[in-house]
C-alpha cells in the first residue's frame, strides 16, 4: 500500500513539472506586449525596451522559468508587472472569496444530488425517478452563468432579498459577505448537482443489478438496507471520480461567474489579468489551478483504494 502511494506520490511530481513547462510556455507565447500597456500606444521604442529591460523580459526563457519555479519554491509568486505589489498576498486576498465560493457551491451540488440521484436510482421506474431524471437533464443543459443571471433577476431584483453583485468584506461583515456568495454558489452548486444526479443515478441502477445485492435480498433485506449494508460503499467509486473532476470545474466555473456577480476572487484576477499582460499574475494563478486538478486527482485515486477491497488486493 505504502508503495502504490509512494508511486501515486512520484507520478504527481512529475505530472506538476510537466504542467509547469507547459504553463511557462503557453503564457510567454500569448500575443502582446506587458511593456507597451503599460507605457502606452505613444512609447518609444527605447522606452519599450529600457522598461523591457527592468522588468526581466529581456532575459533568456529557460532562465525566466528557473526563477519563476525557484521562487514559488521559496514562497515568493513574484511581483505583479503592473501594480508592482507581491502576487502572494494578492492570491491570498481573493482565495478569500473564491475558497468559500466554490466550497459552497461543492455542498450545494452534494446536499441537492445525493439524495435526488439516490431516489431516481431506486425508483427509476417510477413517476418519481423519470421525474427527477428529466429535470436534471434541463439542469445539464442550462450554462452556469445564466443560471446566475437568472437567480439574480428573482431573488435580487423582483424579491429584494439578495445583493446581485458585489462583495462586502470578511473583515467588515461576515454576514454580508456570506450573502454576497449564496447567490453564486447557487448558481454553480445547481447546475453541477444536476450533473452529479445523472452520475448517481447510473451508479444506484446499476448496483442493484449485481449479484450480491441480490443475494442481499434473497436472505431477507429490503432494496433500502441491501444498499446502505452492501451496495453504497460499491457505487461510491464512480461518483467519487465525477465528484473530483467536478470540484476542479467549480474553480474554472467561478471564473465566469465572479464576472457575472462582480466579485473580487481569483477568476476576476485571472480575467483581468491576461487583459492588462500581466504574466506573472497570470503564470501563478494558471499554475495554481492546475496543481489544485492535480492534487484533486491524486487524492480521488487514493480513494479508490479505502472504497473497493478488490483495488487494494490486486495492488
Amino acid at each position: 500500500m505504502l508503495i502504490q502511494i509512494l508511486n501515486r506520490l512520484a507520478w504527481l511530481v512529475v505530472s506538476l513539472i510537466l504542467a509547469s513547462l507547459l504553463v511557462f510556455a503557453v503564457v510567454n507565447v500569448l500575443p502582446g506586449d506587458v511593456a507597451a500597456v503599460i507605457l502606452g500606444t505613444s512609447a518609444t521604442p527605447q522606452s519599450l525596451e529600457t522598461l523591457r529591460h527592468q522588468l526581466g523580459l529581456d532575459q533568456p526563457a529557460w532562465l525566466r522559468y528557473v526563477q519563476w519555479i525557484g521562487g514559488m519554491l521559496r514562497s515568493d509568486f513574484g511581483t505583479s508587472l503592473l501594480s508592482h505589489s507581491d502576487v502572494g498576498p494578492l492570491i491570498v486576498q481573493k482565495l478569500a472569496v473564491s475558497g468559500p465560493l466554490a466550497l459552497g457551491s461543492a455542498v450545494i451540488s452534494v446536499a441537492v444530488a445525493l439524495p435526488l440521484g439516490v431516489l431516481a436510482g431506486v425508483h427509476y421506474r417510477r413517476f418519481s425517478g423519470a421525474l427527477i431524471s428529466a429535470l436534471s437533464l434541463l439542469g445539464i443543459a442550462v450554462p452556469a452563468f445564466w443560471a446566475g443571471l437568472l437567480l439574480a433577476t428573482v431573488f435580487a431584483i423582483q424579491l429584494k432579498l439578495l445583493p446581485a453583485g458585489g462583495f462586502v468584506d470578511w473583515s467588515e461583515s461576515p454576514i454580508g459577505a456570506l450573502r454576497s456568495l449564496v447567490l453564486p454558489a447557487l448558481a454553480l452548486g445547481l447546475v453541477q448537482a444536476a450533473v452529479l444526479t445523472r452520475y448517481i443515478r447510473s451508479a444506484i441502477i446499476d448496483v442493484q443489478r449485481e449479484d450480491f445485492i441480490r443475494t442481499a435480498r434473497a436472505k431477507g433485506l429490503t432494496r433500502w438496507q441491501a444498499l446502505r449494508r452492501h451496495g453504497f460503499r460499491y457505487a461510491a467509486i464512480p461518483v467519487v471520480t465525477i465528484l473530483g473532476i467536478q470540484l476542479t470545474g467549480l474553480l474554472v466555473g467561478a471564473i465566469v461567474i465572479e464576472n457575472v456577480f462582480v466579485l473580487p476572487g481569483l477568476g476576476r484576477l485571472l480575467f483581468q489579468s491576461v487583459g492588462n499582460r500581466d504574466l506573472i499574475v497570470v503564470q501563478d494563478l494558471v499554475m495554481l489551478l492546475t496543481a489544485v486538478v492535480l492534487i484533486v486527482n491524486f487524492l480521488v485515486d487514493l480513494s479508490y483504494r479505502l472504497l473497493d477491497p478488490r483495488i487494494r488486493s490486486s495492488a
